[in-house]
């Protein structure tokens, strides 16, 4: 009976050797891939925008992204003056960006060549799309000169003016080599009768829509393009803004 045991004993601990290699596993290796952060941060510096690197993750190989920062205007360099508009007495409210279908997760969303969407698990923006628009929207429109005050909920401002946005996309599509970026924007005007821009409440209603051509399919290229869309949205939105408030 102990021969038979020590026997089995000696052909599992051969075979366990065989099969693991000495602590070594069987399984085929994996490269570790580490999530990537990127800013989905815009705001005016000339007017146009860049990816910035990730703000986690490995760093990005090949050539260091370039391009204007958008984390905020020149540090040197005269202002630039930005005459007040018609509503620049008035106090705008802008309400929290809504989100879109699709757009909860915060992986880069690329439109593929058959249709699908696919949104990356390791390359992702730092926060929810629709968070970072909403801050990137109140203070695109703060420095505008479109008006008074930009504040947002919470604020103890009487507002004359108020704005309502949902996102609706941002992606890359593939097919079309461009980055899109769309944004639905309701403004009530929140004053008297005789003191509205229009006839009624509602001063406003109709979607923000930009696309940018893609310099490559690479995640910095992605994210450069994503970010000049949504510039180049935010640009639309103030554009329709002085538009409905010179009516």
């Amino acid at each position: 009976m102990r021969r038979r045991w020590l026997l089995g004993g000696m052909v599992g601990t051969a075979l366990a050797t065989a099969l693991g290699g000495g602590g070594c596993s069987v399984l085929p290796s994996q490269p570790y891939l580490q999530r990537r952060d990127w800013p989905l941060v815009v705001r005016r510096a000339g007017d146009s925008a860049a990816a910035l690197p990730p703000v986690s993750g490995p760093p990005v190989s090949g050539p260091p992204v370039s391009g204007p920062p958008v984390s905020g205007p020149p540090e040197s360099g005269p202002a630039v003056s930005r005459p007040p508009g018609r509503g620049a007495g008035l106090v705008l409210l802008v309400r929290t960006v809504q989100v879109g279908p699709g757009l909860e997760t915060r992986g880069l969303q690329t439109l593929q060549q058959d249709g699908s969407l696919k949104s990356d698990f390791y390359e992702q923006w730092a926060v929810p799309p629709a968070e970072a628009i909403d801050d990137d929207l109140r203070r695109w429109l703060a420095d505008s000169g479109l008006f008074a005050a930009v504040v947002g909920p919470g604020s103890r401002m009487t507002a004359d003016l108020v704005l309502e946005g949902e996102l609706l996309a941002l992606y890359a599509d593939l097919a079309s080599m461009t980055a899109r970026a769309a944004l639905a924007l309701v403004l009530i005007d929140e004053r008297p009768g005789p003191a509205r821009i229009g006839p009624g409440r509602i001063g406003l209603e109709q979607t923000a829509a930009a696309s940018v051509k893609l310099e490559g399919t690479d995640p910095p290229a992605l994210a450069r393009a994503q970010l000049a869309a949504v510039a180049a949205m935010l640009r639309e939105t103030e554009a329709d803004l002085a538009s409905a408030l010179h009516r």
